[in-house]
Formats: C-alpha cells, sequence, structure tokens
C-alpha cells in the first residue's frame, strides 16, 4: 500500500504540477502587470502601513493566515532544499514566492468576492464557495472541502503536534506522554473559542515568534557579515550556472536547483493551494482587493523574509566554516547533516547552545501555529460539508473534538505514512483550486492607481 502511496504522490507532486503553480502566478503576475512587484510601497502600505488607522480585524486575520503557512518547513525545509538543490534553489524559491503572491491575491480576492454568511452568522469563504457560486460546480466544492479536512486532520494536526513533541521531550525532557497531553490542552484552549480567540492568540504570538526568530538569525548574518556578498554571488551563479561538470550532470543539478528551490516556495507559502482564502474570509468591514494585498503580504513575510533568512544563516556559516578551516569547499562543511540538524548546527556555531535551543524552539511555536491556524481552516471544511450531508446539524463540536485527537495521536505515533497521506492530499487540493483560478480569472480586480498629474489616457485617440 506505501508504495502505492508513493507512486500517487509523485504524480501528483511531479515536475508538472509546480509548474502549473507557477503558471498560474506568472498568468496572474502578467494579468496585474507586475502588481506585486512595480506597487511594493502601495500595497505595503495598505497592508501593515494602515495599522494605525484602526485596521485591526485584517491584520488579525493576517496574523493567523501566517500562523497556518509559518512552519517547520521555514526551517526543515529550507535546509533540505539546500542540501538537495544547492545554494541555487534559493533564487528559485525567491522567484515561486514574487509570483505565488499573484496566485495569493487572486484566490484570495475571490474567496471574498463569493464568500456568504452562514445562518449561524460565521463566514463561510473559501475555493469550495468560488467553484460553487463562481462555476456553478458545486460537487467540485465538497471534493475540495472532503481533500481540505482531510489535509487539516493529518499535516495540520498530526505533523505539526509531532514536532512539538519531539522538541519538548528531547529539549525538556519531557515524557511522551505528558508531551502529548500539554499540547492537547493548549490546542484546545485555544481552538475552542473559535476564530476570534484564534486570532487574539495569533495576533502576538505569531509576531513574537518570527520576531525572535528574525532577530537571532539577523544576529548571525552581522557575525558572518563578509560571507554574505559572496553567498549572494553564489546563490546567482548556481541558479542559471550550476558548475563545469559535463552536459548531463550539470543539466541534471540545474533541474534539482531549480525543483526544489520552486517546490520549497510553493510548500511554504501555500499559494496555490486555496487555504489562504479560507483564512481571510473571517475579516470583517474590507473589500476584496484589501483582503487580497494582505494575502500578498503574508507569502512575502513567509518566504522572501523568514525562509531567506533560514538559507542566508546556513550558508554564510558553512563558509565561515570553511575558511576558519582552510578549506575551499564552502558548501558541504556540515556534510552529512541535513534538516533540522544542520540548521541547528549552523546556528549553534555562532550562538552556542542557545543556538540549538533556537532552533528548536521556533520549530515547536512555528509548529504550534500551524495547528491553530489549520483548525479553522479544517473546521470552515466541515461545516461546508455538514451544510449539504447534514443539513442543520450542529456538527462544530464534533470537528474540534477529531482535531484534539488527531494532536494527541500526532504527539505519541510514528507518522511516515500519515506525512505520505497528507502531503498527498495537499497535492490534490491544489487542482481544483487552480483550474476556478484559470476559470474565474476575469472576475478578479487589482486595484487602480492612477495618477492625478496625467491625464486621463483615451484609446481613440491613439
Amino acid at each position: 500500500m506505501q508504495q502505492t502511496l508513493q507512486l500517487l504522490h509523485e504524480i501528483v507532486w511531479g515536475p508538472w504540477t509546480i509548474f502549473l503553480f507557477l503558471g498560474t502566478g506568472l498568468f496572474f503576475t502578467v494579468k496585474s502587470g507586475g502588481f506585486q512587484i512595480r506597487k511594493l510601497p502601495y500595497w505595503w502600505k495598505k497592508t501593515v502601513g494602515s495599522l494605525g488607522n484602526g485596521s485591526v480585524s485584517s491584520f488579525q486575520i493576517s496574523c493567523t493566515a501566517l500562523a497556518a503557512t509559518i512552519g517547520t518547513g521555514n526551517i526543515v525545509g529550507v535546509a533540505t532544499a539546500l542540501t538537495a538543490g544547492g545554494p541555487g534553489a534559493v533564487f528559485w524559491l525567491w522567484i515561486s514566492a514574487l509570483i505565488g503572491m499573484a496566485t495569493a491575491y487572486t484566490e484570495t480576492s475571490l474567496g471574498q468576492k463569493y464568500r456568504y454568511r452562514r445562518p449561524d452568522g460565521a463566514w463561510q469563504c473559501g475555493p469550495m464557495v468560488s467553484m460553487e457560486r463562481g462555476l456553478g460546480c458545486r460537487s467540485m466544492g465538497l471534493i475540495y472541502a472532503l481533500f481540505a479536512v482531510f489535509a487539516s486532520l493529518g499535516m495540520g494536526s498530526m505533523v505539526q503536534a509531532n514536532a512539538v513533541s519531539e522538541t519538548l521531550c528531547y529539549e525538556a525532557g519531557m515524557k511522551q506522554e505528558i508531551a502529548a497531553l500539554l499540547v492537547t490542552a493548549l490546542t484546545a484552549a485555544v481552538v475552542w473559542g473559535g476564530i476570534r480567540r484564534i486570532s487574539r492568540m495569533t495576533t502576538w504570538f505569531v509576531p513574537l515568534s518570527a520576531g525572535i526568530y528574525f532577530f537571532f538569525s539577523v544576529w548571525v548574518l552581522v557575525v558572518c557579515r563578509r560571507s554574505i556578498p559572496v553567498v549572494l554571488g553564489q546563490i546567482m551563479k548556481e541558479a542559471w550556472t550550476p558548475g563545469a561538470a559535463g552536459g548531463g550532470i550539470a543539466g541534471f543539478l540545474f533541474s534539482r536547483s531549480v525543483r526544489f528551490g520552486l517546490a520549497r516556495g510553493v510548500f511554504s507559502n501555500e499559494a496555490g493551494l486555496g487555504t489562504l482564502a479560507v483564512l481571510h474570509g473571517a475579516a470583517e468591514d474590507t473589500t476584496p482587493e484589501e483582503q487580497g494585498m494582505w494575502a500578498m503580504f503574508e507569502v512575502f513575510v513567509d518566504t522572501i523574509v523568514i525562509c531567506t533568512l533560514t538559507a542566508l544563516v546556513i550558508l554564510c556559516v558553512e563558509r565561515e566554516c570553511a575558511l576558519m578551516a582552510g578549506g575551499e569547499e564552502v558548501w558541504r562543511i556540515a556534510a552529512g547533516l541535513d534538516g533540522a540538524a544542520l540548521t541547528s548546527f549552523c546556528f549553534t556555531k555562532i550562538l552556542g547552545g542557545f543556538g540549538g535551543f533556537l532552533v528548536s524552539a521556533s520549530m515547536a511555536a512555528f509548529a504550534f501555529a500551524t495547528i491553530v491556524g489549520w483548525y479553522y481552516i479544517g473546521r470552515q471544511m466541515f461545516s461546508y460539508l455538514a451544510e449539504y450531508l447534514c443539513p442543520g446539524a450542529n456538527t462544530e463540536y464534533l470537528y474540534t473534538i477529531l482535531y484534539l485527537l488527531a494532536v494527541w495521536l500526532g504527539c505519541i505515533c510514528r507518522l511516515e505514512l500519515v506525512w505520505l497521506v497528507s502531503d498527498l492530499v495537499n497535492g490534490l487540493m491544489a487542482y481544483p483550486n487552480l483550474l476556478t483560478l484559470w476559470l474565474l480569472s476575469g472576475q478578479v480586480q487589482f486595484p487602480k492607481i492612477k495618477d492625478e498629474n496625467l491625464p486621463e489616457y483615451d484609446p481613440s485617440e491613439g
């Protein structure tokens, strides 16, 4: 069975899937005239720059969305991408983020356009609503919602809870059962209050945990500042010229650099999966354009900022270690290490024992935030399914119990098969969502910014 699932996983997450993500993002980048790049000052001002004007609701929702996207992949996944694809993977990670911002804007603004209030007064929003109300295809929406429920119980809860539990057992010396009880209790304390309590928690927890990781990452880079120009040059060089090996080998290295860089960006920020549209649906007193820009901000922070910091720390520290050892090979000083071990090794080299603790604590914090964020995604999907399968039934408590059970099991069980199935389901979510974005592309409106000093353009005048 596992071999069959592995084969399906390779098919679903093949190179064509990654390029489907990129093609969608590139299409909407062209459609918007490169809005996310050309108008960065504008959308930055309209998001974080507007917080002083009382725009709190959108910020709270955005923190919840960041909680769901900033996870262990920002630490583990980046290190894995560097090990497999080399420094050039970082460049393609940036590319995936830049065009993924357009995808994030599109799916979020469409979600806002087609959302509606349920009988209990809560907003129902997400790709499944766009499929039903925009395309008139309820069955597609139900299939998407079913995939998303499985993803929330797997990747969103069990996998992340396992990461938190392992950190508590390793760093704090807790017994596995105690760690499971603690993680489950903390999750219950947050999610039982619904989106209001979740948003209040993420509003301070996400900026605090990400801010601490940001601060010490910058500290490491300041210590290794002489290596930054060299590392940036190597990133650009290996992104396009993978080396002086034979043509076949060079092509293989190039493909791996592109593949792992693009994949890391897609997996990290989730642009194209449709989850951002679900999370932003709860925002009050907003517009599709405004929430779309907040979604762009999240992709920027998750990938351009957090993932880049992790990559630069690893590459700069490896180079510093190589220079001190008198070696010329600067990218393989930590040979044999991968994932969290590689990241922890690099932070420890500069910060001492605190570096390893920082990586472990950050992984636990990011994973817990992801658990909380994905609870809301899964609950929305579950309620959408129940709306048509069991009309009138109150299923909120049922899903909460299922989710907490998944968290508990994730803390105490081995999850190789869960990892595989969850990642497979994530991929299956992408196909109907991306298809919907293409079919509803005509409904997507980007902010029109007029220069008051220029006259209106009349096409008849040539």
